[in-house]
């Protein structure tokens, strides 16, 4: 299914913080295999990457590994809430960067695509900004993910512009696709009503709408996930 500007998720990081908040202690909480970020820093710490552009890297989850594994990196994210990565992190636009040609060796654009209207255009800056041979690494959730939750999440099973359904094809467009690992597993366990009221909540819903929709799921729920990590380099 071809997507559009118009199936660009809206950012909501600024007018919506506790949505993101919900997110992120929901994954660390009950999935059982976490996030994607250790693996993602694992590739490039492996590769001997000097300089790591994490885009859309929020309050740098990835960028906190990659210190910590003596990679230099650098935050890029439209929402105040970069200033608390650590290391160097700058307000950019991932479509608009402010770095010269050929400054990384390696970029991360993890979970935020989908948030930009025309992805395809984004990816070839983020090509500008990497050297020859540099390695890019791209995360993407399904737009059919938590099919048990189907019933109460009002985006499920709509495109996004940047979805796993989509995501190799349009990285293709600009990169040379190394690798790609998906998943369709039931990977979270949310073991009362509190626990799919949060989840809820990290996916988009109101904090009332939330608590009111998880009264009706059977706990404990087990979750389907489902999605993609994609790599790809720059010829």
């Amino acid at each position: 299914m071809p997507t559009s500007a118009s199936d660009a998720i809206p950012v909501d990081y600024e007018t919506d913080p506790g949505r993101f908040a919900a997110n992120v202690l929901s994954t660390a909480w009950f999935s059982s295999c976490g996030d994607v970020h250790p693996e993602i820093a694992g590739r490039f710490t492996a590769e001997g990457c000097s300089l790591v552009l994490d885009g859309g890297g929020g309050t740098g989850a990835l960028s906190r590994l990659l210190v910590r594994r003596n990679v230099p990196t650098v935050v890029a994210d439209l929402a105040s809430h970069v200033s608390h990565a650590p290391g160097f992190a700058v307000r950019a636009d991932i479509a608009a960067l402010p770095f010269r040609d050929k400054t990384f060796d390696g970029a991360a654009a993890l979970w935020m695509l989908h948030h930009v209207a025309d992805p395809v255009e984004a990816l070839i800056e983020v090509r500008r900004v990497l050297a020859p041979g540099g390695l890019l690494a791209v995360s993407a959730a399904s737009r059919w993910n938590d099919p048990e939750l189907a019933w109460a999440l009002p985006r499920w099973g709509r495109p996004s512009s940047f979805d796993a359904e989509v995501a190799e094809t349009l990285l293709g467009k600009v990169f040379e696709v190394d690798a790609v690992r998906v998943w369709d597993a039931p990977l979270v366990t949310l073991p009362d009503h509190a626990a799919v009221a949060l989840h809820l909540r990290g996916r988009g819903l109101p904090e009332e709408s939330a608590r009111r929709l998880a009264l009706e799921a059977t706990v404990p729920l087990s979750l389907t996930k489902r999605g993609l990590v994609a790599w790809a380099q720059k010829t």
